[in-house]
This record gives C-alpha cells, structure tokens and sequence, in this order.
C-alpha cells in the first residue's frame, strides 16, 4: 500500500468575540492554580482519552483481519499477530471493550473536576449578585434573573463536559482516521474523507450561525413569560383583589404564544440542519463504498478491506454527527451564557476602598456634612443636606413623599454613595471603610419586614449566625413576640411562608424587631417601621422600638408624626432640604410646617374614630 507524505484536514475552533471570552472565562475552573489533585484528575482522564482513541482507531482494522480470516485470506498483520479467525474476533471484542471502558474512565476520573468547577462557577454568581448595587437590583426583574441564571449555569456545565474531550479528541480521531485510510488503502480515500469533513462542516457552522439569532429571540421569549409568571404569583393577592386571573393568564399566554412561534422556527432550523448533515454523510458513505467494490472486483482489495473501510466511514460518521450537534450546542450554551457572564461583568457601584480598615463604633455619632445625592442626575434628592446624630441620641426625619427621608438611610447603610459632601461615623467617612464592617453596626427595621420561607427560629436567628437558641428566645421576649410564637403548634419550628406571608403585619414586624435586636447593632435605621399597621399594633409595637433605642443612636424615618413626638430632635424635610428641625413641643410652637402637619393628621385620626364609633 503507498504511503503519502502528509495528510491536511483540520475543524476550525470557530467561536468568535464573546465566545472566545466565555471559553476564556471557563477554562481556568478546569486547570485552578494550586490545586495539584484537579491538575492530576484532569492528566489521567486526558490519558484515558488517549487511550480510548488508539484502541478506536485499531479497531476497524482488526475486524478487516477478522473477515479475511474467515475467507481463507490472512492479512500480513493478522499474521504477525499469530491469531486465528475465532482469535481475531475476539480481539474485535476486546478492542471494543476497552474502547468503551475507557471512556468510561475518562468520565469517572473527570466528574469530580466539572462538578467542582461548576460549583465554583455558579457560586462566584451568586456572590456577585449580592455585591450589586441596590440600584441594579431594584432595575432588574426577579423572574428574568433567574432564569438568565438557571441557563447560564446549565450552559456553562455543557460547556465543561464537552471542552475537553469533545473539540479536540474528535478532530483528532478525523486526523486520525484519514491517515489510516491513506497509509492501508489510498490517497483518493483520505481526500474524500478530507473533502466531506470540510464540507460538513462549513455547512454546520453556516445554518448554525443563522440559528443563533432564532435562539436569541427564542430565549427572550421564554425570559418574558417567565417573569410574567413569577410577577403574577408573588402579586397572588392583588391578582385576587381586582378579579384580574384571566386577565394575568392573557398576558402569560401572549408571551407563551410568542416563544412559541420562536420554538417552531428553532425546531424547523434544527430539521433544515439535521437533513443537510445526513445527505453529505450519506453521500460521502455511499462514494467511499463504491472506490472500495471496485476495489475488490478489481483484486486489490480483499473483502476484508471493503468492511474495514465501512467501519471506518461509520466510524467517522458518530463523530462528524456530533461535531455538528455539539458546536450547535456550544454556540447555544454560549448565547445562553451571555447574560450571565454580563451580569459577573456587571461592576459594583459600591465598593470597599483597597487595604480600607474595619469601622471602628466607640460612641455612635453620625454625622451628615453637606450631602447631595440623586438617583438621577436630573432629579436631586438631597441637597446641601446636614445633621448630626449624637451618640444615644433619637433623630427623626418627617416630611411629604419623595423629600428624601428613606434616603437617608440607604444613604448611611452605603447601599449608594453620596456625589457630594460626607457621611461619618464616630469620625470615619462610611466609604473609608469595609461594607461588612459598617453593616455590622447597623441595624435596619423597614416598614414591610420580608422574611425568608423558612421557621420563625431561623428568621430571627438571622441577625446573628452564631446565636444560641436561648438568645434567640431572649430577643423574641424582649421584641413581645415570645408568647405568640409558643402558642402556635409547632414553635419556633414553625415555617413562615414565602415572604412571611402566614404571619401577620405586626407578627411580621415583631419577629423583624426581634431579628435585630439579636444583631445588638450600636446605630439603629427605623425606615417607617409601623406605617404599615393599624393604629392599635402601631402603638404596641413604637413602645418595642422605643426600649429596642434606648442606649443606641436612631435614626427615625416616619410618616406617622405621633410616632416621633418622644425624638431628641425632629427634622421635616422638603425638597432635599432640613427646612424645620428641633424637639416635638418647640416645632408646634414654631406653628410651621411641622405644626400644619400635625394639626392635619391629627384631624384625620380624629375623623377615623369618629367614623370608628
């Protein structure tokens, strides 16, 4: 048999732009520095790769042996091989065996490598999510989110089972099988091989960049009726309040229509795709075949040969097959990676100076010094804006709607930073310092408390991971929370419901005022912590805030003004602005805005009562 020089046949790694930056974004989770047993794990399955592919590629050309022993013919390596027709078959099966035992290898030893890294992959997410800004997350929607999450995850653990030993093991068994082709038979057979696999996938990759965009849309469909679902069920009540259930599976179904129009156009590309790689492989089948009957009708091929070379082009056919469906599935992971790989791109707004030291609370003074802030450049929310909360003291901010009382203390929390002036604590400007050590020493009760679907026991002891049961009954006590929870059937142990919704507003708001009496923060945020309760739980649980201040710095943000009538100083803001500021008696005395706001809602809770009785 001759035996030409060289043999040319590649697949191009066509993944291009944002492609070649996600490959770039996964590959160190496969090979982690200073992890020695990940690099080993990855060695002995690429050996057990090579392996696999040696034995595949001898296989073909022991059960050609095998034939032409049984036809009387043997084959001059058959014959170094000492081994009969009923040996050789054996040999076929052994082959196939180890073929396959392997692989099998290979992926035992690998497992262990993609689960880590995806593990690592899909918690280095959600840690990103949580250093977002509050503006990012008050921006995006809930449903959407997680589903760009769920299938970026999903994309991202396709892309680990078939990067290594998918891309570069099956053009290698390409390389591989054209040059036996070439070295046992002839040169015509490798070019044949070399022209269907360009062809195939020139074609493969043409139709596959054309579906990419079908995904595209297809998945922004299936986003949109996702978050319209997610929406509507966490909205159950207002859906129920306003009859509005037909009206809700109206606009899910309108989004469900439209992902399904784009499945159907995804469905039909991928058939216009599997029709075309089934007529090139078929045709190169059936060419091949043909050169190797005349082979044989001419004598210089032995039957042998014709099955050798009908294995071989089978051989190739399950690797081209899932060259084709793979980099289809590669260049969908990578679309539904994107979005996920945008968000870990996404940069915090709020960030930890580089080396910034632990805040340090020895007093509690914070101290507002010419503040402005905005959440929108055209639209100002604090201007100019100063106060100072002095160590113990209770500071109260009242004023109409969007005069940026709840700022304040997203302000002090550094869920945003200030574009002017400075917030400190006992001296230490807040964005001089760690985020988790000025969160420490914060404590936030807002006005609708949210509590995670889990038992009353965790709910509280979230304040403080390391709490003991008895403190966390001691902060239940001390919040009047205590005896309620111990009446229900099953305690502490009981479970919540999604947001807390099993329990009430001030059950709700107890077990919040609990939660952070457990955190014993120095400075304490009262973001309208009763203005959602009635009248009667609004007075039983200000009497709870009132002892849970006492000994710390508060800052009140309140609607309600009889409940910041006992404040050491009360600020009534407009416009971004301290435009009144002092105790409740001198602010009546003043007769100003203070005063024209008490009087009006006064009158009103006279009215109610009136209407009450």
């Amino acid at each position: 048999m001759r035996r030409p020089a060289a043999a040319d046949s590649s697949v191009p790694a066509h993944i291009e732009g944002r492609g070649r930056d996600t490959l770039r974004a996964v590959a160190p989770f496969l090979w982690p520095k200073g992890e020695t047993g990940v690099k080993l794990r990855v060695i002995a399955a690429l050996v057990f790769l090579a392996l696999s592919k040696a034995v595949a590629i001898v296989t073909p050309v022991i059960f050609g042996w095998a034939v032409d022993a049984l036809g009387g013919t043997v084959d001059s390596g058959a014959r170094m091989l000492m081994l009969g027709a009923v040996g050789l078959t054996v040999a076929y099966g052994a082959a196939r065996l180890l073929n396959v035992a392997f692989a099998q290898a290979r992926d035992a030893v690998f497992s262990s490598v993609g689960q880590r890294a995806l593990r690592k992959i899909a918690l280095q997410t959600f840690r990103h999510i949580h250093r977002l800004s509050l503006r990012y997350h008050i921006t995006r929607k809930t449903g959407g989110l997680s589903r760009v999450i769920e299938r970026g995850v999903k994309g991202v653990d396709f892309l680990l089972r078939v990067l290594l030993f998918s891309v570069g093991p099956l053009i290698l068994e390409l390389l591989l099988t054209a040059a036996m082709l070439w070295w046992l038979l002839d040169v015509s057979y490798m070019l044949v091989v070399a022209v269907t696999v360009a062809v195939y996938i020139v074609f493969t990759f043409i139709l596959t960049e054309w579906r990419v965009a079908i995904r595209r849309e297809m998945n922004d469909r299936d986003t949109e009726a996702n978050q319209k679902a997610v929406d509507s069920m966490l909205n159950f009540e207002t859906v129920k309040y306003f009859n509005a259930e037909d009206r809700e599976a109206a606009r899910y179904d309108a989004a469900m229509a439209g992902y399904e129009v784009a499945a159907n156009r995804t469905n039909t590309s991928l058939a216009a795709l599997n029709l075309g790689q089934s007529a090139i492989i078929s045709a190169a089948l059936v060419a091949v075949m043909v050169m190797a009957a005349l082979g044989v009708e001419k004598g210089t091929l032995t039957v042998g040969d014709f099955v050798m070379v009908n294995a071989y082009m089978i051989q190739i056919t399950q690797p081209l097959n899932f060259l084709g469906s793979m980099y289809r599935d590669i260049r969908q992971a990578l679309v539904d990676m994107a979005e996920m790989f945008d968000l870990l791109e996404q940069p915090p707004e709020v960030t930890d100076p580089p080396g910034g030291p632990a805040l340090q609370v020895s007093r509690g003074e914070v101290v507002f010094d010419h503040v402005d802030f905005a959440y929108d450049p055209d639209r100002p929310i604090l201007r100019d804006f100063s106060v100072t909360v002095l160590p113990g003291q209770t500071v109260a901010f009242v004023g109409p709607s969007g005069a940026g009382k709840s700022t304040i203390g997203r302000l002090l929390f550094r869920f945003y930073d200030v574009q002017a002036g400075a917030i400190r604590i006992d001296g230490q400007d807040v964005r001089a310092v760690t985020q988790t050590s000025l969160h420490a020493a914060i404590g936030v009760v807002p006005q609708d408390t949210v509590l995670f679907n889990d038992t009353i026991r965790y709910n509280i002891a979230y304040g403080r991971d390391d709490a003991t049961d008895a403190e966390v009954e001691s902060a239940a006590r001390a919040a009047h929370v205590h005896d309620f929870v111990m009446g229900l059937p099953n305690g502490y142990a009981t479970q919540v419901g999604e947001r807390g919704l099993k329990l009430s507003g001030g059950e709700k708001q107890r077990v919040g005022i609990a939660r952070t009496l457990l955190k014993n923060p120095p400075i304490l945020i009262l973001d309208e912590a009763t203005s959602a309760l009635d009248t009667a739980t609004e007075r039983e649980i200000q009497a709870e805030l009132d002892a849970m201040g006492h000994g710390r710095s508060v800052i009140m943000i309140a609607h309600r003004l009889s409940t910041v009538a006992g404040a050491d100083l009360i600020c009534v803001l407009d416009g971004g602005r301290i435009v009144e500021q002092g105790r409740h008696d001198e602010l009546l005395a003043l007769g100003g805005r203070y005063a024209g706001l008490w009087a009006r809602q006064a009158a009103e809770e006279a009215e109610k009562e009136s209407e009450a009785a």
